[in-house]
C-alpha cells in the first residue's frame, strides 16, 4: 500500500547566532499509511513536537521534504499554501488551556475552519457545529459558553472538534493528552480511535504515554534528541524493544500492576537528555546507554533493518545490530 504522508530527510534547526545551531529534527524519514496510526515518543526535548509542526508547514524546513499523496508540499509555507492544504491537514494541539481563544464562544471556534476554508452557508455552519459538538461527546447546546466555563478534558474535546470538523485526512495530535488526568486521557484516546474508525484517519500521535500509545497506535516510532531511533509494530516495540534507549524508556514507564512493578528491573534512563545544540558526532545517546561501546562515541549509527519474529518490520539505529 502507497504511504498517505512521506516523510524523507526533514531537517529542522534554529539559528540562535554565533554560531550556535539548535537541531531540533535531523534527517528523519518515515512513511505513513492510509488509516494507519503512528505513534511518536521519546523525553521532551526529543523533536517531536518540532517534527509534527515541521511536517504541517507550521516551521519551516531545513532540509528534506514532506510529500502528501504524492506531491511535495512546500519548503516554507505562504498563506496560499496553509488555505490549501487546511481541508486536508490539521493538528490537535498540546494545551486545551492555551489552544482555545478565551474570546471566542465555542461555536465561533469550531466554525472557525468552515468558515476559512469553505462557501458553507451560515445555517449549515451552524449545523455542522453541533453535530461534531455531540459526535466528540459534548452538548449541542453549549455553542454560546467560553473555553473557561469548560474542563481541561472538554477543552481539549472542543479542540478535536476544531480540527475534524474539516473532515482532514491526514491529523497529527500533538500530546493531546499531556495536561489531562488520567482517567480523562482514557476518555479521549478511546474518542480518537473511534474517529480513526469512523472517518478513516491518518494520525501521527505524539505522546509521553508509551501504554497510551502503544494501545492506540499500529507502530511505535521513537525519537530521540532529534533522531529517529527504533520504528516498528506498537506491541514489538512496547514488549521487545531493540534499542537500549527504547528498552529504557519502556522500563521507566508506569507499570499499572504494583506486583509486576516490584518484580521489574529498575531501567529508569539517568541524567538528563543533552542539548540540541551543536550536536557532534557518535550516537547520541552514547553519554547515558549501559551498552555503550568506543564505536558510539565516535560514529553515527545509521537506520538498518534487524531480525524480528513474526517478520515484523524493525528498522534499529544501533550499533549493537
Amino acid at each position: 500500500m502507497s504511504a498517505l504522508v512521506e516523510i524523507r530527510g526533514l531537517t529542522r534547526h534554529f539559528d540562535l547566532g554565533r554560531n550556535q545551531i539548535v537541531h531540533a529534527v535531523d534527517d528523519v524519514s518515515l512513511d505513513i499509511a492510509p488509516r494507519e496510526i503512528v505513534g511518536l515518543v521519546g523525553e521532551s526535548g526529543s523533536g517531536k513536537s518540532t517534527l509534527g509542526k515541521t511536517m504541517l508547514g507550521l516551521h519551516d524546513k531545513t532540509a528534506g521534504e514532506v510529500v502528501y499523496k504524492g506531491e511535495t508540499l512546500p519548503q516554507r509555507y505562504a498563506a496560499a499554501d496553509f488555505q490549501r492544504y487546511a481541508r486536508a491537514m490539521q493538528m490537535i494541539f498540546q494545551d486545551p488551556y492555551s489552544s482555545l481563544n478565551p474570546r471566542m464562544t465555542v461555536g465561533e471556534i469550531v466554525a472557525e475552519g468552515l468558515r476559512l476554508h469553505t462557501d458553507l452557508a451560515s445555517h449549515d455552519i451552524r449545523d455542522r457545529v453541533s453535530e461534531w459538538l455531540e459526535r466528540v461527546g459534548l452538548n449541542a447546546g453549549h455553542t454560546s459558553r467560553y473555553p473557561h466555563e469548560f474542563s481541561g478534558g472538554q477543552r481539549q474535546r472542543i479542540g478535536i472538534a476544531r480540527a475534524l470538523i474539516m473532515e482532514p485526512e491526514f491529523v497529527v495530535c500533538d500530546e493531546p493528552i499531556s495536561a489531562l488526568d488520567v482517567s480523562v486521557q482514557a476518555q479521549v484516546v478511546n474518542l480518537l480511535g473511534e474517529l480513526k474508525e469512523s472517518l478513516g484517519l491518518t494520525m501521527l500521535f505524539i505522546a509521553h504515554d508509551l501504554s497510551m500509545v502503544r494501545y492506540i497506535s499500529d507502530r511505535m516510532a521513537v525519537m530521540y534528541l532529534g533522531s529517529l531511533i527504533e520504528l516498528g509494530p506498537a506491541n514489538r516495540v512496547f514488549f521487545h524493544p531493540k534499542h537500549p534507549y527504547t528498552e529504557m524508556l519502556v522500563g521507566s514507564n508506569p507499570e499499572p500492576d504494583p506486583a509486576t512493578e516490584r518484580n521489574r528491573p529498575p531501567t529508569a534512563i539517568r541524567g538528563e537528555i543533552p542539548s540540541p545544540v551543536n550536536v557532534g558526532a557518535g550516537c547520541r545517546f552514547a553519554n547515558r546507554c549501559p551498552k555503550v561501546m568506543d564505536v558510539c562515541r565516535g560514529e553515527t549509527p545509521e537506520l538498518r533493518v534487524v531480525e524480528d519474529e513474526g517478520n515484523a518490520e524493525r528498522i534499529v539505529a544501533c550499533h549493537l545490530y
